[in-house]
């Protein structure tokens, strides 16, 4: 708000000017308390909740995107391995080698195709779903501006009548006031209508938020129960085809050593 000037200081900046100096008309911040400080709190803390659900989703949603490119990787770096084994020499050479590869191979492509769905239904219900939504945000920030637009032109109107209310009563004053009335009604009414359609819808599309996206996470899940299914499935066939019955993994690492023992025990492999 303006402050007054203190009557030493009015007196000596007056007695500077020249004979007939007219000071230009300032309008600054009004007097009058046109918004209470109570509603421009709601209004403070219902929009910083949506700026902040705003930054939420937009980190979720690339989030998402993160972790669908990375098992998409994940997969395609299985094939792409398993590929590469079945072109080994060592395939051609040793066919229960080939079978077992043969066997690992089809898992994973098995694997890739299951990982492509799952990623698929996520794009579909979960990602979509979240960039629909952050894209209401721009429609909802220009809403504000227009509100903050409004509310800057109320401001200036309602100054500019206190200014004529404080002056000389003359004609000429009188009718300058009865204009910057006129100009600030619609003003009010316009900023008063934005104000209050923000209050109440603000707090309604913040509470929507939960019924907007529990159907997606509730399909994130089924995604998810469906792969890991199917990826129990796919292993467990692929370890009755490959493993060897009865061996826990401590005995197959013994024999491993045993064989790696072995050669390093060849001379062309001997330390000097």
């Amino acid at each position: 708000m303006l402050r007054p000037s203190s009557s030493s200081s009015s007196s000596s900046s007056s007695s500077s000017l020249q004979p007939g100096f007219r000071i230009p008309f300032k309008i600054g911040q009004p007097k009058k308390q046109i918004v209470p400080k109570t509603v421009e709190r709601d209004f403070e803390r219902e929009y910083g909740k949506l700026q902040q659900l705003e930054d939420q989703t937009k980190k979720l949603q690339k989030d998402m995107k993160k972790s669908t490119d990375a098992d998409l990787a994940m997969s395609k770096s299985a094939v792409k391995i398993s590929s590469d084994l079945l072109s080994n020499p060592l395939c051609e050479q040793e066919p229960g080698f080939l079978e077992m590869v043969t066997a690992f191979d089809t898992a994973m492509k098995r694997m890739d195709a299951f990982n492509q769905e799952k990623v698929n239904q996520i794009q579909k219900t979960v990602i979509e779903p979240l960039k629909k939504f952050s894209s209401v945000f721009p429609s909802l920030n220009m809403a504000v501006k227009r509100r903050e637009q409004a509310l800057q032109d109320y401001k200036r109107l309602q100054s500019k009548v206190e200014k004529y209310e404080e002056k000389e009563r003359t004609g000429p004053v009188l009718a300058k006031l009865h204009q910057a009335r006129e100009e600030l009604r619609p003003v009010k009414e316009d900023f008063e209508a934005k104000n209050k359609q923000l209050l109440e819808e603000m707090p309604k599309f913040y509470s929507s938020r939960i019924d907007y996206f529990k159907p997606s996470f509730e399909s994130l899940v089924r995604a998810q129960v469906v792969y890991y299914t199917e990826m129990h499935k796919i292993f467990g066939d692929l370890s009755a085809q490959i493993d060897q019955p009865g061996l826990s993994d401590e005995q197959r690492e013994r024999e491993n050593e045993a064989k790696l023992s072995e050669l390093r025990a060849l001379s062309i492999v001997a330390d000097d």
